[in-house]
C-alpha cells in the first residue's frame, strides 16, 4: 500500500504540471486539509476540501502561471509520504522568477490524500511524521 502512495503522489504532481484539475482532485479526499508553504508561513491555516484546493489552484496559477513542481525523492512512512523537490515559476505581474526547494508531507487513506502540508526543511517534514533527520 505504501508504494502505491508514492505512485499516487507522482500522479498528483504530474496532474498539476499538466493543469488537469479534475485528475488532481480525484487524488484528494473530499475533506482534505491542504496547506501550501505560503499558507503555513502566514499562519492562516489550510485550504479545506475540494473547494479549498480549487481556490488554491486558481490563486497559485494567477500569481505564477507557469508554476511547475518536480519531485526528486519520495519516502514512504506507513500512511505518509515525504517528498523532496522544487517549485519553479515566474510572477505574472512582476516577471520575477520563483525557485525554491519543496518538502512535502502527505497522509493517505484509501488511495487519496487526506492531509497535505509543505514544509521549509527536511527536519520539519520529518518531525511532522514523528522522525528526525
Amino acid at each position: 500500500m505504501s508504494e502505491q502512495n508514492v505512485e499516487l503522489l507522482h500522479q498528483a504532481i504530474d496532474a498539476f504540471n499538466r493543469r488537469e484539475l479534475d485528475a488532481y482532485l480525484a487524488l484528494h479526499d473530499s475533506s482534505v486539509e491542504f496547506t501550501p508553504y505560503e499558507r503555513a508561513i502566514e499562519g492562516v491555516g489550510p485550504y479545506c476540501g475540494h473547494d479549498g484546493v480549487r481556490t488554491w489552484w486558481k490563486e497559485a496559477l494567477e500569481a505564477l502561471p507557469d508554476l511547475n513542481s518536480e519531485l526528486y525523492e519520495v519516502r514512504t512512512l506507513g500512511e505518509f509520504t515525504v517528498g523532496r523537490g522544487r517549485l519553479r515559476g515566474t510572477g505574472a505581474g512582476s516577471g520575477a522568477s520563483f525557485d525554491r526547494q519543496l518538502w512535502l508531507v502527505n497522509q493517505w487513506r484509501d488511495g487519496k490524500v487526506v492531509w497535505w502540508y509543505a514544509f521549509e526543511s527536511e527536519a520539519q517534514a520529518l518531525q511532522a511524521v514523528g522522525l528526525r533527520e
